[in-house]
């Protein structure tokens, strides 16, 4: 008789086994189960209907910037922002053990993890393969078996996938992070003493300097401002909607106000979270 999963220790992420958001998974949460997802829309489905308790979201990296996808999918979500990580990102070549680096004539990873390892695929004249992410990358060079190809991944994914370092943080960036979030269906007390986060949706009314004067709240109530993205849904004619992450609870006088202003000259809010920030973001 097979056991229940507990799904109050499950954790979802989007890919598959070795990939990094599995990686943020783990080192983040060493004491939950992590499922993997097909797409990050099952990510959120998995625990909107109650198959993992969190869901670990990338929402930008430093290098390739927004995840176009994630801020499609935040504004229709009734799942709840509970917390942030920030992920190092560290390409590693593995190969078959027993490879050696002179062997190997062509790198598979996803095009992002190639374009971050230019440098070393040009300076070992290698010919990149791209892959549909870093982490199949590993495991489908296991399964060639053949010593001439290689996987730019993660420590994670190679160890998974029994495969030889080669050679470690042939990043051409030593500052490559992904910034993701943390979805629940529940809303999460913040601990006591942890620097607060607030992201919020919104959209701006139809009327000249809507934007500036939405946000004029922030500046003369000190707020600070630390996200600020738009992006147009419907088509050209559609309003703007923003997202937007500051600093302060919703609770705190000066966020009060703030928001107060923002309704004045917006047709619609929409909180996503208030949650604690990571550490390395002030380090």
């Amino acid at each position: 008789m097979s056991s229940a999963i507990d799904t109050d220790h499950t954790i979802a992420f989007m890919g598959v086994e070795g990939a990094n958001a599995d990686l943020a998974c783990r080192q983040n949460y060493p004491y939950m189960r992590t499922l993997a997802c097909n797409s990050f829309e099952d990510a959120f489905a998995a625990v909107a209907e109650g198959r993992a308790k969190y869901a670990m979201i990338p929402i930008e990296n430093s290098q390739a910037g927004r995840v176009a996808e994630i801020h499609n999918l935040l504004p229709r979500t009734q799942l709840h922002i509970v917390a942030e990580h920030i992920q190092s990102i560290e390409h590693h070549l593995y190969a078959l053990p027993g490879t050696k680096l002179e062997q190997v004539k062509e790198v598979y990873s996803h095009h992002q993890g190639l374009l971050q390892c230019r440098a070393f695929i040009q300076e070992h004249t290698l010919s990149p393969m791209i892959h549909d992410n870093t982490a199949t990358s590993a495991r489908d060079v296991a399964a060639w078996k053949d010593p001439s190809k290689a996987a730019i991944c993660s420590a994670l994914a190679g160890e998974l996938y029994q495969l030889e370092r080669l050679a470690e943080n042939i990043q051409d960036a030593n500052d490559n992070e992904t910034l993701f979030v943390v979805m629940a269906r529940e809303e999460e007390d913040v601990p006591e003493g942890a620097r607060v986060l607030t992201s919020l949706f919104f959209t701006v009314r139809n009327i000249p300097s809507s934007l500036y004067k939405s946000l004029g709240g922030f500046a003369t109530n000190n707020v600070n401002i630390i996200k600020l993205e738009s992006y147009i849904r419907g088509g050209a004619n559609s309003q703007a909607q923003f997202f937007l992450t500051f600093e302060g609870d919703p609770h705190q006088r000066p966020v009060q106000l703030a928001l107060e202003e923002l309704g004045f000259f917006t047709q619609k809010v929409n909180v996503l979270g208030v949650y604690p920030a990571d550490k390395k973001r002030y380090l």
